[in-house]
């Protein structure tokens, strides 16, 4: 199963195929590696390497001076730790360490999470839930997760096992908390042998994902299938930006790159990664609506 690590290494190495440049890496050497506190870093090779931004597993940090001689970076205190938002953390000896990185990891992982919940309403999760029946009850909890209502079927009695349809059934997504703890519940208007388990089928939507080594399936109820969708929402959205990134460039090798290439490639190459985000996502709409459809029943 794909994890997040894996996702981000793959828009990463897809959106490299888009862009002119080559990061400049080196890895991490101080023998114990680093605390999210030090400020001097011992790299691998420090001659293809200037001060500015560099980035360490999830970490972008801002580097104020460095040492050829000794192999040394400086960073920069107080603000060069933890640069632009991210999360201060130690690393291992040679984890590998990116010169001004053409799209941190940082900022896959959050295209990756505005992907996830920008489909939510249409590629969702299916879960399910149980309650007993009480044939003096109508009305049942369901969990505050719940986007939509998909079947009910309560066991039938005896050793069958079978599982019966509910025929007349009614979500309601507005219900009082105060009387039912939750604002979602679904009432029953079928005749159930009372203490009978019910199980309710449901849409939600899809969880993001924090952790690298969180798998895809497991956190986001999203199908395996439905990786690469998430993958070319992240590039689309990442690509947007490639144009911005021109804007101020003044170098002789910067003009000769802009007389062979237009100004708007990034929006164009943008625009086809859009329209295939776009066909994938309608197709995984269309297969987990064909699996999960929703079942015909009465309101009342």
């Amino acid at each position: 199963m794909p994890t997040l690590n894996e996702m981000i290494n793959e828009v990463k190495s897809k959106l490299i195929g888009y862009t002119l440049n080559q990061d400049r890496v080196t890895y991490v050497n101080n023998s114990s590696g680093i605390t999210a506190t030090d400020l001097t870093i011992q790299v691998g090779d420090s001659n293809n390497f200037a001060k500015g931004m560099i980035e360490i597993d999830d970490e972008l940090i801002w580097v104020g001076s460095y040492n050829k001689i000794d192999a040394t970076l400086s960073v920069v205190p107080n603000f060069g730790r933890g640069y632009l938002g991210t999360q201060p953390a130690p690393h291992s000896r040679y984890a590998q360490i990116t010169l001004a990185p053409s799209f941190p990891r940082v900022n896959i992982k959050q295209a990756i999470n505005d992907t996830i919940n920008a489909i939510g309403d249409k590629l969702y999760a299916v879960k399910s839930t149980t309650f007993t029946y009480n044939s003096a009850v109508t009305t049942y909890a369901l969990p505050d997760d719940v986007q939509d209502v998909l079947s009910v079927t309560w066991e039938s009695v005896g050793p069958s096992k079978e599982w019966i349809p509910v025929r007349r059934w009614r979500p309601d997504k507005m219900a009082s908390a105060a009387a039912f703890n939750s604002n979602k519940t679904v009432s029953i208007y079928d005749p159930i042998t009372s203490g009978r388990t019910v199980l309710v089928w449901y849409t939600a939507a899809p969880n993001t994902l924090d952790n690298g080594a969180e798998d895809f399936v497991d956190v986001t109820g999203l199908p395996e299938t439905s990786k690469d969708v998430i993958v070319l929402g992240a590039c689309y959205r990442l690509l947007s930006f490639l144009d911005a990134g021109r804007i101020n460039v003044t170098s002789a090798e910067a003009s000769l790159n802009d007389s062979r290439i237009p100004s708007t490639a990034g929006s164009t190459v943008s625009r086809y990664i859009l329209a295939l985000f776009q066909t994938r996502l309608s197709e995984e709409v269309s297969r987990l609506q064909a699996d999960y459809p929703v079942r015909l029943h009465y309101n009342r």
